[in-house]
């Protein structure tokens, strides 16, 4: 795959995947309706909600910035963390495949961001 297409491909992926969790994570910090019906449903508490929101929109600030990559790789593993949690909480309270599988595939979605991001650096670094 040639630098350009990488690039952009990790461009394409990040902003659609942040989208989504921009989205969420405005969700989640006003207390959105349907927000709270699925913590209920899982056996969460409601402040969590708050949490998960402000997580979602720090973890969005992390991953669009380009100077700290520290800081961008700690917010992959925590969106990870969000999404293995959200398809295991589903599972255990009874939920059925098809909202199980929708957290693993957004991880997947997130992961091809990620494969790109890695690969974009390692093309930089080999020009240096």
């Amino acid at each position: 795959m040639k630098p350009k297409s990488i690039n952009n491909w990790y461009w394409i992926t990040t902003v659609i995947f942040c989208l989504f969790m921009l989205i969420d994570g405005f969700g989640g910090v006003t207390r959105q309706q349907a927000g709270q019906d699925v913590l209920k449903h899982l056996g969460y508490q409601m402040y969590a909600l708050t949490i998960f929101g402000m997580a979602k929109l720090l973890g969005v600030i992390a991953i669009l910035q380009t100077k700290f990559y520290t800081v961008k790789e700690w917010a992959y593993a925590g969106f990870a963390f969000n999404f293995i949690g959200a398809a295991a909480s589903r599972a255990f309270a009874g939920d059925g495949f098809g909202l199980i599988i929708l957290p693993i595939a957004v991880l997947a979605f997130m992961f091809a961001g990620y494969f790109f991001w890695k690969k974009k650096n390692q093309i930089a670094y080999k020009s240096l």
